[in-house]
Parts: C-alpha cells; sequence; structure tokens
C-alpha cells in the first residue's frame, strides 16, 4: 500500500512538472509571436492606420444606450480592470474545464482588440498568451479606457464586408450610427460575436436571439431596467 502510495504521489509530481514545462513553452512562444507582431508594425503605426480609416466612428457619433449594449454583453467590468480580468479569465477556465474544451476565453475588450489588430481569430493557447502580452502594451502605450474602447468598436467586424460601426449601420439600417434606434443599437452590439451567424440580412431570427442576449446582459449588469428593454423589443414587433 505504501508502496502505490508513493508512485501515485511521484505520478502526481511529474503531471505538475509536465504542466507547467508545457505552460512555459506556451508563455514563451506566446511572447515571441507577440514580440515578432509589434517588431513587423508598431502600436502607434497601427493605430494611426486605425484612425485614417474614412469611416472610422467616433464616441460621441454612437448612441450611448449602443455602448453599453457592447459593454454589458462584451466586457462590463471595463472600467474596473486593466489589461486582462482575473475574475473573467477564472469564470472562463472553469467553464472550459466543465465542458472539456477551450469553448469560453474570457477576454476583456483591450484583448479582443489587440486580437483584432494584430492576431488571427483562433483559438489557440499560443495566441491568446500572445493576445495578453500585447494587451499590456497598449493599455500602457494607451491609459485613456474610451480611446481603447474606440478603435476596439473600429475593429471589430459586423458581418457583410463592414468593419466599423458607421459602415454596419449604413449598410443594415441605412442611417448614420448616432440616429440608430435603441432596438438596432442593441442588434449591432451582438453581431461582432459571430458575424456570419448574427448579421441580420443572413439569419434575422438568429440576430434578434442575439439581441435578445445582449438585452439580458444589459438587465442583468444595471445598465437598463427589464421594463425599459421589453418596451424596446416590444415596440419594433
Amino acid at each position: 500500500m505504501k508502496f502505490l502510495k508513493k508512485v501515485v504521489i511521484i505520478l502526481i509530481i511529474l503531471l505538475i512538472l509536465a504542466g507547467l514545462a508545457i505552460t512555459s513553452i506556451a508563455i514563451r512562444d506566446g511572447y515571441t509571436m507577440y514580440k515578432y507582431a509589434i517588431q513587423q508594425t508598431s502600436l502607434s503605426d497601427k493605430v494611426e492606420s486605425i484612425k485614417q480609416k474614412d469611416n472610422y466612428t467616433r464616441m460621441d457619433e454612437l448612441p450611448k444606450i449602443y455602448v453599453d449594449a457592447v459593454l454589458a454583453v462584451e466586457d462590463h467590468r471595463f472600467y474596473q480592470h486593466g489589461a486582462i480580468d482575473i475574475i473573467s479569465i477564472g469564470r472562463a477556465v472553469a467553464k472550459d474545464l466543465q465542458e472539456m474544451s477551450f469553448v469560453e476565453g474570457g477576454s476583456t475588450i483591450t484583448q479582443q482588440l489587440a486580437k483584432n489588430m494584430y492576431f488571427t481569430q483562433e483559438k489557440k493557447i499560443t495566441r491568446k498568451i500572445a493576445e495578453v502580452f500585447m494587451a499590456l502594451e497598449i493599455e500602457k502605450a494607451y491609459p485613456n479606457k474610451e480611446e481603447i474602447l474606440e478603435l476596439y468598436l473600429n475593429t471589430s467586424y459586423f458581418g457583410d464586408g463592414y468593419y466599423t460601426v458607421k459602415e454596419a449601420s449604413r449598410g443594415y439600417f441605412d442611417k448614420e450610427p448616432i440616429d440608430m434606434t435603441e432596438y438596432e443599437s442593441i442588434m449591432l452590439a451582438g453581431i461582432p460575436n459571430a458575424p456570419s451567424v448574427y448579421a441580420p440580412t443572413k439569419n434575422p431570427e438568429l440576430a434578434k436571439q442575439r439581441q435578445r442576449q445582449v438585452a439580458d446582459a444589459m438587465v442583468k449588469y444595471g445598465y437598463i431596467s427589464q421594463e425599459e428593454i421589453d418596451k424596446i423589443i416590444e415596440e419594433k414587433k
């Protein structure tokens, strides 16, 4: 029995060491990916190229309810945490372990901006680590959180070839962002999660389902009351 216990302990130690070794390699490779990306194009050059877009959309061109909807569904603690959100990461890890799959990333808006600017959408651990390093770089260089949010909204893909809020609002609703209704604002906020699925021109019913998820998040995190959101959704029917 003692021999068996020793074997189990040794196996556990070996597994821990193997895990640490794999983690160290992933961190090293992620850092290398981050350094290579930023050496190819500096962060300031990337930001400048984004701001030079013809349809770049400023925060003062957006309805408040749209911004609230984005924050609620993407990163409701955006103004409370730094480049990464430990609470969100912990929740995502628990979910991934439960599902035994990499189904939830726990990315902050800053991490998503890093991904949009430099990396692919592929869910790989090395890319996620590179994304963290880049997010830290972004928040160091751009401490104004509103500027980060504005850049994020101008690098998100909304489906149908639309890469800014202005392009999407014009394309889907034939109006400027500031003129979007509350209903349209909430719908648009949900599209970047899966543009090919939630684009209203592709799957109107799925777009409405996603809109409802965004609405529920807004209520959950105190951006709007249940009565107000129900009125917005019902008025469109």
